[in-house]
């Protein structure tokens, strides 16, 4: 826990709040789901793939677009 703060801490000088809190939930969901469907056995349907799916895309969206407005 401590070094995921660090982390997140770290991020916030190159990243605005928003996104980098985001992108920090993001990975935290994701992963949880990911080691629920590996350790497990929980449902690894179609549509739970597809919406992990989802937010990572909507993490990358973030990381992308997050720049300096021009």
């Amino acid at each position: 826990m401590i070094v995921s703060m660090w982390l997140l801490s770290v991020s916030v000088k190159h990243l605005p709040v928003g996104t980098a809190y985001a992108v920090w939930t993001g990975i935290g969901a994701v992963g949880t789901a990911i080691l629920g469907m590996v350790l497990f056995n929980e449902s690894k349907d179609f549509i739970r793939i597809f919406f992990i799916l989802l937010i990572v895309t909507g993490i990358a969206g973030l990381k992308i677009f997050s720049g300096e407005a021009k």
